[in-house]
């Protein structure tokens, strides 16, 4: 078995045994990431990382190895790296290097997991397929001429193509579980306050979430153990005791409710995608759990109240980027009117702008009212369709991740086409509530499907213990986008 193939618990076993050192693995990894460059899934790798390996192998000669000890790990290139490029894909920062690190970069150093680089992404995380990053588009390993996924397609395709044993993504809405989906990986959104937002640009501060991003269940637990707490430095994280996230995993599932929303399986449902993720429901069932149908609906509404509630935030959040602070500043400065017209004309790019203008509109003192904050009346009828279930009627709910496996590059070149991907995931971010995908089959095509299980208020561990059960049982866990 070749080292990416290996879970981080076998690289553990391996580098604590010393049949292999942090910098032959390190090299592993960095060797077959310039094989598939032409992937675009990295913006920048990291200089550090030698040494960042090095700092880690004495950790292990020390016997004081933790999980992630020595194990590379990618971040989403919208995450703060000290004296390393962060870009957010886009030309306004292309030259920004922060001077601290993000809360989670913080965590991983703590448990001297090696950082290996910033994975690609859509700029500013604005997109649903990596094909609005400034520095190109990402491809798809399991067939290039498809899209990964987005926002965090750039993650997820590098740990899909074995650069990477797992990689940090960020999730505002789908953006860690669509691309997850798309590119046959695990991907966990968090609770909303689970994971520290400190050192993440923002792009809508009430729904953007940091989660991991694996291979496999465990890893994916892992990893989640590492970055999960309270942060002083963060208002909106939540002093709540983490639990092992590993602990539950391999419970048996026996009497536990699981959800069938209507409204997810719908016309238009990509005919694989349905067949797959009915038959994974299915495994559930035969592993003991019961199965349910239920209703949430304002879910037809989520799409609509997203596409107010984020743009909106996104407004204010992108207000920062004027060409004066920091980031990209026009040469065509003779007026403080032209330093921020042009530099923010010159550094966004047109999906940026599209949604700055959107919630700059919604926000205008003439529409306020009929806009944002209806939307935000509509976003608590969704929490209250989520609350309603899970107290009366299930436990878990399952649902499709996507409307479809991943298209090809330029395909959905229409905006509403393209919102219309995350119709399945917008809805939980939207409540703040923990989801994942997880591989449940492929269409005719050899695209990934993803099952998408969403839990109540901090029950990732309760998630994560279906997830592993259905994983275990099936053979979707050992396919790979590579030989």
């Amino acid at each position: 078995m070749s080292l990416h193939d290996k879970s981080i618990k076998e690289l553990r076993k391996g580098l604590d045994s010393k049949d292999f050192s942090a910098a032959e693995l390190l090299k592993h990894f960095m060797d077959r990431t310039e094989a598939a460059s032409d992937l675009n899934s990295y913006i920048s790798l990291n200089d550090s990382a030698d040494a960042q390996a090095a700092t880690a192998q004495a950790k292990i000669d020390a016997g004081e190895a933790s999980a992630l000890t020595g194990i590379p790990i990618g971040v989403k290139d919208l995450i703060l790296t000290k004296d390393l490029k962060t870009t957010a894909a886009s030309k306004f920062l292309e030259n920004f290097v922060p001077p601290y690190n993000a809360t989670v970069v913080e965590k991983l150093l703590e448990q001297n997991a090696v950082i290996t680089g910033k994975n690609n992404l859509d700029e500013f995380a604005m997109g649903s397929s990596n094909e609005t990053s400034a520095f190109g588009a990402v491809k798809n390993p399991w067939d290039k001429t498809k899209v990964p996924g987005g926002s965090s397609g750039g993650s997820v395709a590098a740990v899909a193509a074995g650069l990477a044993k797992g990689s940090l993504g960020t999730d505002t809405g789908g953006s860690i579980r669509q691309p997850a989906a798309f590119c046959g990986v695990v991907g966990l959104k968090p609770t909303y306050g689970r994971v520290s937002r400190y050192g993440v640009v923002a792009f809508a501060s009430s729904l953007d979430q940091v989660g991991p991003i694996a291979n496999n269940v465990e890893d994916t637990a892992e990893i989640l153990n590492a970055i999960s707490g309270k942060d002083p430095l963060d208002a909106t994280s939540v002093e709540l005791d983490v639990p092992d996230f590993t602990a539950t995993l391999g419970q048996d599932i026996k009497g536990l409710k699981v959800g069938m929303p209507k409204e997810y399986f719908i016309d238009g449902l990509q005919d694989d995608v349905q067949a797959a993720v009915e038959t994974a429901i299915k495994q559930l069932e035969s592993l003991g759990a019961e199965i349910v149908e239920i209703s949430l609906p304002h879910t037809e509404s989520a799409i609509a109240t997203y596409y107010i509630v984020a743009p909106a935030e996104a407004s204010s959040n992108l207000g920062r980027y004027d060409g004066i602070r920091y980031g990209r500043r026009s040469e065509n400065c003779d007026s403080l009117f032209n330093t921020y017209a042009n530099s923010r004309s010159e550094g966004f790019g047109l999906e940026v702008k599209r949604r700055i203008l959107i919630g700059t509109y919604v926000l205008s003192a003439g529409y306020y009212d009929a806009y944002y904050l209806r939307a935000q009346k509509v976003r608590r009828l969704i929490k209250n369709d989520f609350e309603t279930v899970f107290k009366d009627q299930c436990d878990v709910i399952a649902t499709p991740v996507t409307p479809t496996t991943a298209f090809g590059h330029g395909e959905n070149s229409d905006p509403i086409s393209m919102y219309l991907n995350d119709i399945f995931t917008i809805p939980v971010n939207m409540a703040g509530l923990p989801a994942m995908s997880v591989p449940c089959g492929f269409d005719k095509n050899n695209l990934p499907i993803g099952l998408h299980l969403i839990g109540k208020p901090w029950a990732e561990a309760e998630i994560l213990k279906v997830a592993y059960a259905y994983e275990q049982s099936t053979e979707w866990k050992d396919r790979r986008a590579y030989d």
